[in-house]
């Protein structure tokens, strides 16, 4: 994330505002243009592994129809830059009652102010984080073999030994672009379920098998992604994802974690792993394993066939639309937690040990 933050954000936005103000100031309309955020506009090179932004617009320009959400988002820059200058930060909850002080402009919602809060990221080509706005979400846990070298507000180094925590987790933070690592785990294992998480580190998996488990947590924050993403850039070990085998695991969660999403494409070279390989669990380990399963819902089939028509993930990827079609023609999804049908150990004595002796065979 070098390249983004040598930017002068508060001067970007102090110049956006100038030129908006001369243009109001001559008659003209001022208008705001921002990149389409969706799977639409955007391309997978898996090269380079990630999804990359096509050229697709909207713009925003000041009319009677448009005049509150232009000034909202012009009150956001304001907020933004003020953050900026003071060296200070707000959540995106605390952006949203701040509005509350800015009369017909304020947010009604906090999706309003959400939305709008990603418009003014994707202008600038910077992330929320820098823009001082922070999510009110936890970032993800970590256990195992690994040091983390963070700072006090002091700005003396702390290292925090993640495997320390007994039952518990380091708990990843907001900001993680300072910390620094130090391991010699073989691979990292990035788990959806906190209880799937739990499971392993009450059994000792991370100890006996020389590796890092992070739990995401369902989707996978943005500072949880990043965390991740330095993680596999710093230790050069591969990363392995391990989610529930139904569309909202498949794409939501793990094609998110490693090339990104449409609604964040112009930040997903920073915030996806593209080093992640698909362990589990696949349709076909329903059937290896005998795996009890739900019928998938309406929402399922929907997201599925969208996938198999609309993302360019699954395009490319022949495998992944074997093993859609299959999930479809089975009709069901399964659980993480369905393995315990065999006993609670059976996925760290049977399941884990199985899949990572062959893990050319990964869905990609």
């Amino acid at each position: 994330m070098a390249k983004a933050q040598k930017k002068d954000i508060a001067g970007e936005i102090s110049s956006f505002a100038d030129n908006v103000y001369k243009k109001i100031l001559k008659t003209d309309k001022p208008s705001m243009i921002t990149p389409i955020r969706s799977l639409s506009n955007v391309k997978y090179h898996p090269k380079k592994g990630y999804f990359e932004m096509l050229g697709k617009t909207k713009v925003r320009t000041l009319t009677v129809g448009t005049v509150k959400t232009f000034a909202q988002s012009l009150k956001m820059m304001a907020l933004s830059k003020e953050l900026i200058d003071t060296d200070d930060m707000a959540t995106k909850r605390e952006a949203y009652y701040i509005s509350k002080n800015w009369g017909k402009a304020g947010f009604k919602e906090q999706p309003e102010s959400d939305t709008i809060m990603d418009d003014v990221e994707a202008m600038f080509g910077v992330n929320r984080e820098q823009l001082k706005f922070v999510p009110e979400e936890k970032g993800g846990d970590i256990a195992g073999q690994l040091i983390v070298i963070d700072k006090d507000s002091k700005g003396n180094k702390l290292k925090i030994d993640c495997t320390k925590f007994g039952s518990g987790a380091y708990s990843i933070p907001s900001e993680v672009e300072t910390l620094e690592f130090k391991s010699k785990a073989k691979f990292i294992l990035a788990i959806e379920t906190a209880g799937m998480f739990q499971r392993l580190v009450k059994y000792n998996y991370w100890e006996k098998n020389n590796c890092i488990l992070v739990s995401m947590g369902g989707v996978p924050t943005r500072a949880c992604r990043r965390f991740i993403r330095r993680l596999s850039d710093t230790l050069k070990v591969p990363v392995y994802a391990f989610v529930d085998g139904d569309p909202y695991g498949y794409f939501n969660i793990y094609r998110t974690l490693k090339v990104g999403s449409g609604n964040a494409a112009h930040l997903n070279e920073f915030f996806c792993v593209p080093k992640t390989s698909f362990l589990g669990v696949t349709p076909q380990d329903v059937i290896d394993y005998d795996l009890p399963t739900h019928p998938l819902k309406e929402v399922d089939i929907k997201r599925a066939k969208d996938a198999l028509k609309n993302d360019p993930f699954v395009i490319h990827h022949k495998r992944w639309q074997a093993a859609i079609n299959q999930m479809l023609k089975m009709g069901v999804r399964v659980e993480q937690q369905a393995f315990a049908k065999h006993g609670l150990g059976f996925v760290v004595d049977e399941y884990l040990p199985a899949k990572l002796k062959n893990t050319q065979k990964f869905l990609p």
